[in-house]
């Protein structure tokens, strides 16, 4: 018997014409509006909230018919009785690529934020959110935007869907809505910064320069979870750079779980540290030798990498001296049968009792990703008067699938990469001021590998300096506590600091075996009681909540890195702060998918909700 002949279905002719018609009437949609208030730094915050679909029109800009391509949610938080010229405004953004922006909306930035545990488990129904101490609404107005394919954004047609599924339409498409928002509202004589995670600092960085070639200068450039060389965070074949760029994160999580002995569990810094020394003395050597590598050396390597991972020496023998992510988060803790979390590597979650090695879901996330979007989606409904029926996408997973990595017109093989825009950025604008920030105990996109993409940034040293703020061992809980209850006034010290840092620092910040006129990253450990906790690494705004008492000086530390009233701070300083939260925390997902492996201009994914 013949088998039957299998056809494709044919195209629904009318599909594209609805989609249009779709994209029509959701920006013809009147604004959604509301109101509130909120409490900042003792000040009182009243704020006007318009929601509204911004058209991306054909080519970038408002084409002769007006005929949108794209319709993009943008919902902004404005200042009441504010000088609307001069109110410095922030466009925020997740990643993905595929993210909507509630996990920052809602999780992190804007005036609310959803309610969950401080210790990252996931809360009982009903969810709600709450006013959120932690806004930066103190120093900017707030605009989230949710990137074409996520939330309630939509393209018009098939060819604008694959145009803006890739690296340059999607920048393209972002450029076009700052461009247009700020025309429709009149804010062309703002301060304008621009705040990215994860993928959202590749978009980000690729932004800061288009933008200023549609005559939008840039005032600040926030990274959080730096993702602008995927070289650094993808692990393939022939890429032996990540291993070594991982390395230091690992060990730093093994401490955390008690996995190290000796000197290397005494605590994080010291983890840290002696994994840094062995990569740029030994271990990159290790690496590049490959098979040329001396029995002796591979065995002293490999017993090296086992005591800063805390991994079996005869699995580090294995995998040839190279551990991965996936193979950490599989491995490190498989004698308690639990996998380690991706986006926050101190969240655990059970192995299935056949104790299998495929990705099912990172612990970190899991725990929150229903939560926030049904808390998202009772707050658009109320306050706001955002309501249809179409799925609100949170994590489009179709997005990050499809997504084009290639940039330009080329088509070569090579791992994406957005740094060059942003050093153009710094090179073309010298008033443009960056802050970077990473969370400790990120294995998506790792301290370490953040760093490496920083010192590679090709401007000119005398924009670029680098500085870490991270807080000393603390031996006694009777320390900490007094520190505590020291909150207010170490925070008004730990803030004059860090502004004083961006204030009065050079254009290069000259380490202590540093060359003249090299750019340096400078590790700032003050023992004096001080920065402790309380200089807030802004990851914490979007990976971790920081804690109560760093909130505050976590609002300064941004106003003075960035510089967004006008203050007289030195130009074009690259900035990242480190931070380290010991105690149990609640945790923010930021970043929505796997390893967002590029190769090729092919999306190699090995795991789904990262």
């Amino acid at each position: 018997m013949a088998e039957a002949a299998t056809t494709t279905p044919p195209k629904d002719p009318d599909a594209e014409k609805r989609q249009k018609e779709h994209v029509e009437k959701l920006v013809a949609r009147a604004a959604a509006e509301s109101s509130g208030s909120i409490v900042l730094g003792g000040r009182s915050f009243d704020y006007a909230v318009h929601a509204a679909f911004v058209p991306v029109a054909a080519a970038g800009a408002e084409g002769a018919r007006g005929e949108p391509d794209a319709a993009v949610l943008a919902t902004a938080y404005l200042l009441q009785g504010a000088q609307a010229a001069t109110r410095p405004v922030c466009f925020a953004f997740n990643g993905g690529p595929g993210s909507a922006s509630i996990w920052l909306h809602l999780g992190a930035l804007g005036p609310k934020r959803v309610v969950v545990p401080d210790d990252g488990r996931m809360p009982l129904p009903p969810y709600a959110v709450e006013d959120n101490p932690h806004s930066w609404f103190e120093h900017f107005d707030l605009v989230f935007i949710d990137p074409p394919h996520t939330g309630w954004s939509v393209t018009a047609s098939e060819a604008a869907r694959k145009k803006m599924l890739s690296v340059d339409g999607d920048i393209d498409a972002l450029a076009e809505v700052v461009r247009l928002w700020l025309t429709r509202h009149k804010r062309w004589g703002s301060p304008v910064v621009l705040a990215g995670e994860s993928y959202g600092t590749t978009r980000g960085a690729g932004l800061a320069d288009k933008l200023q070639e549609m005559g939008v200068a840039l005032s600040g450039l926030i990274l959080v979870s730096c993702a602008m060389d995927l070289q650094s965070i993808v692990f393939a074949p022939a890429n032996d750079l990540p291993y070594a760029l991982f390395l230091p994160a690992l060990a730093n999580v093994a401490q955390y779980h008690g996995l190290l002995q000796g000197p290397l569990a005494a605590s994080p810094e010291a983890a840290r540290a002696a994994a840094e020394t062995y990569v740029q003395e030994d271990y990159v050597a290790a690496l590049q030798a490959g098979a040329r590598l001396g029995e002796k050396q591979r065995s002293r390597a490999a017993r090296r990498v086992s005591e800063l991972t805390g991994l079996p020496r005869a699995l580090v023998e294995e995998k040839n001296l190279r551990i991965s992510d996936q193979v950490y988060f599989f491995e490190a803790l498989r004698s308690r049968g639990l996998i380690v979390g991706r986006l926050d590597a101190r969240a655990t979650g059970p192995m299935a009792a056949s104790r299998t090695r495929e990705w099912e879901f990172d612990p970190g996330i899991e725990a929150i990703a229903a939560p926030y979007t049904m808390a998202a989606m009772a707050y658009f409904r109320d306050p706001l008067g955002l309501e249809f029926d179409a799925p609100y996408q949170v994590l489009a997973r179709d997005v990050n699938k499809s997504w084009n990595w290639n940039r330009g017109d080329s088509s070569r093989m090579g791992f994406t990469s957005t740094s060059p825009d942003l050093a153009r950025a710094l090179r073309r604008n010298p008033h443009l001021k960056v802050l970077a920030a990473s969370g400790r105990y990120d294995l998506g996109t790792p301290y370490s590998a953040s760093d490496w993409s920083l010192a590679q940034l090709d401007a000119p040293p005398v924009r670029v300096g680098h500085q870490q703020h991270a807080r000393p061992r603390r031996q006694h809980a009777g320390e900490v506590e007094r520190e505590r209850a020291a909150g207010a006034e170490v925070g008004d010290v730990s803030a004059r600091t860090a502004a004083d840092d961006v204030r009065h620092a050079p254009g290069v910040v000259q380490g202590e075996h540093a060359a003249p006129g090299e750019v340096r990253h400078v590790h700032r450990v003050r023992p004096r009681r001080h920065d402790a906790d309380r200089i807030a690494d802004l990851v914490v705004c979007a990976r971790l909540a920081p804690d109560r008492q760093a909130a505050p000086v976590a609002r300064e530390h941004l106003h003075a890195a960035v510089g967004t009233v006008g203050d007289q701070q030195p130009r074009g300083l690259v900035r990242r702060h480190g931070h380290r939260v010991d105690q149990p925390v609640r945790r923010h997902a930021a970043r929505s998918f796997g390893d967002e492996r590029a190769v090729g201009g092919e999306v190699h994914q090995t795991r789904r909700q990262g």
